[in-house]
């Protein structure tokens, strides 16, 4: 009786899964949804090839997001191009202006959120429809998505969702942060690299965003450490005035006041959220920037992701989650953990704060007044050239930057930029050499018999056992500075 029983268990379990392999199989189980009368988006259980009537593409694997931990998207700004480029060549080729043209995907339901993400944001770029309408589209045939998740590596605290980051791509439209007319992917994919100095811009002319520097070029931990000095050119050629600096000091301040920046330290723990104090600080050193504004805390993505978030929700009115959706769609990683959860409970006040200074100012040009370029709301919280005169005490310093585990052990930001440098092994990418080599720093050196251009990293000892330095961001070869 048991062999029987197992037989008739086993052929049970035979029928269940040949019902649902045929379930999935069937043509029934695939969604197309339409975004025009020729683009499609469809989600399919396996590949499909192009025909006379139709051209099929796919970026699942061209286009794929290199994670910290369990986050998986949203997809960069460099493959938001890519892909914008792509579909829009296709949408305009003359040979397939008959055909219908399917973006599909038929990868998990990480790839599929992320391919829904891409024609959502596309449709609001392009197409003129509102984020809602993009959405609504997307979730016609009752399709579902999972929702994006942080870098943390835990459990999930916060949800951001498609129609957030479509909101924020519809927001950083209207206030001219997206931009492909004039985007240079091979810059922001040869800056957002370790070894080339891990930086972008979160609005353009205004934030931007990188790993903090340390005393010394090298690697650590697997991850290349620059000096200040390193981007100090970068800095002088993008307008930047000022830097804020989050972490603990590591650098002398004056490596960057010396050379004419603005520099502020506003310390808070590694993966922790800001208090009162700090936002407030950040908020008046921005307001009064005369420049852009340089901000790092250890790997440039929590604590910094954190206050420019702030910002945005009071001198912009995007909500926590536009502001979350739209910084990790330019630095992927960006604001970690209970920090999502801090920014969402910031929104409503610093919307109110911003109300109340959008109608000062408002209220003093219409006065007639000068516009100061120095808002005096706060005035001891605001550090010029270096200089404060309520600079604390060697004593307050020490309480200050007393954090046991940031300063003898490995903290967060230690590994999430330990892991950024051993995903992005692969080549580097793009050449700015015309920019990049226009600056006195660009060094001429001889390894293994080939003329190398060096800027930013340690080069490896010759054969004379000569090892140099030089200071900048990158490696480049480029005839045109030979001397």
């Amino acid at each position: 009786m048991k062999r029987k029983s197992e037989r008739r268990r086993a052929e049970s379990r035979k029928k269940r899964c040949a019902a649902h392999n045929s379930s999935e199989a069937a043509p029934n189980s695939d969604i197309y949804i339409e975004i025009t009368d020729q683009l499609y988006f469809a989600i399919l259980k396996q590949k499909i090839k192009s025909t006379a009537e139709r051209h099929c593409f796919c970026i699942d694997e061209e286009l794929a997001y290199e994670n910290f931990y369990a986050d998986f998207g949203p997809l960069n700004l460099a493959m938001f191009y890519r892909f914008c480029c792509k579909l829009t060549k296709k949408l305009k080729s003359i040979t397939l202006s008959r055909k219908k043209i399917i973006f599909y995907t038929c990868g998990d339901q990480k790839k599929q959120v992320n391919a829904a993400y891409l024609i959502g944001s596309y449709a609001v770029m392009n197409l003129n429809m509102s984020p809602e309408e993009a959405y609504s589209l997307l979730v016609s045939r009752n399709s579902t998505y999972i929702p994006f998740r942080d870098a943390s590596f835990g459990t999930c605290m916060y949800n951001l969702n498609i129609l957030d980051c479509l909101r924020a791509v519809h927001k950083a439209l209207q206030y001219g942060w997206l931009d492909f007319s004039n985007f240079d992917v091979e810059e922001y994919e040869h800056y957002e690299r370790a070894e080339n100095g891990d930086l972008n811009w979160i609005i353009p002319g205004k934030f931007l965003a990188f790993s903090g520097p340390h005393p010394k070029s090298k690697i650590e931990n697997g991850y290349p450490l620059h000096a200040p000095e390193a981007y100090i050119p970068y800095f002088r050629n993008h307008n930047v005035t000022a830097v804020v600096r989050l972490n603990k000091k590591m650098y002398d301040a004056r490596r960057f006041t010396e050379s004419g920046f603005e520099h502020h330290d506003l310390f808070f723990v590694d993966g922790s959220t800001p208090n009162d104090s700090i936002v407030r600080k950040f908020l008046n050193i921005c307001e009064n920037a005369e420049g852009a504004i340089a901000v790092h805390c250890k790997a440039g993505l929590g604590r910094t992701g954190t206050l420019i978030g702030c910002y945005m929700m009071k001198h912009y009115r995007l909500t926590a989650a536009e502001a979350i959706a739209w910084i990790r769609i330019c630095r992927p990683g960006s604001i970690i953990g209970p920090q999502q959860n801090f920014v969402e409970e910031k929104q409503n006040s610093l919307w109110a704060e911003g109300d109340i200074f959008r109608e000062k100012m408002q209220n003093e040009r219409e006065n007639g007044k000068m516009a100061v370029t120095r808002i005096l709301s706060g005035v001891d919280d605001i550090t010029i050239n270096g200089s404060n005169k309520n600079r604390p005490s060697k004593k307050e310093e020490m309480e200050l930057y007393n954090d046991e585990e940031e300063r003898n052990g490995l903290t967060q930001g230690d590994k999430l930029r330990a892991l950024k440098s051993k995903r992005q092994s692969r080549s580097s990418t793009g050449s700015l050499s015309s920019q990049r080599c226009s600056g006195p720093n660009i060094i001429r050196h001889r390894v293994n018999n080939k003329v190398v251009w060096g800027v930013g990293i340690e080069l490896p000892d010759t054969q004379s056992s000569r090892k140099t330095f030089c200071k900048g961001l990158d490696l480049v070869r480029h005839k045109k500075c030979v001397s």
